[in-house]
């Protein structure tokens, strides 16, 4: 199992019971919190802070792809539909 720094694990029924204090602790405290269903991760609370962060890396990510995907087209070209059509005769 992963161990994360400032964050803490709460099974589903200890969450249920304290949502109000984990969410004061990931807004407040800049922490996050684990929920585990059965002893496994399953679910992370984050600040939305946090969150805009990962949708930012996963944004760069993606353009850093599409601008690998860009340069093979150049270097490769590309193929018509109608051609893969008839290649696998469909």
């Amino acid at each position: 199992m992963t161990t994360f720094p400032f964050a803490e694990e709460f099974s589903f029924s200890e969450a249920r019971s304290h949502l109000a204090d984990i969410a004061n602790e990931v807004i407040y405290a800049g922490k996050r919190a684990i929920l585990t269903r059965k002893g496994k991760q399953v679910v992370a609370i984050v600040s939305m802070e946090d969150l805009e962060a990962l949708n930012a890396l996963e944004d760069q990510i993606d353009l850093d792809d599409v601008k690998k995907a860009l340069v093979d087209v150049k270097k490769r070209g590309t193929i018509s539909l109608d051609a893969i059509k008839r290649k696998h005769n469909l």
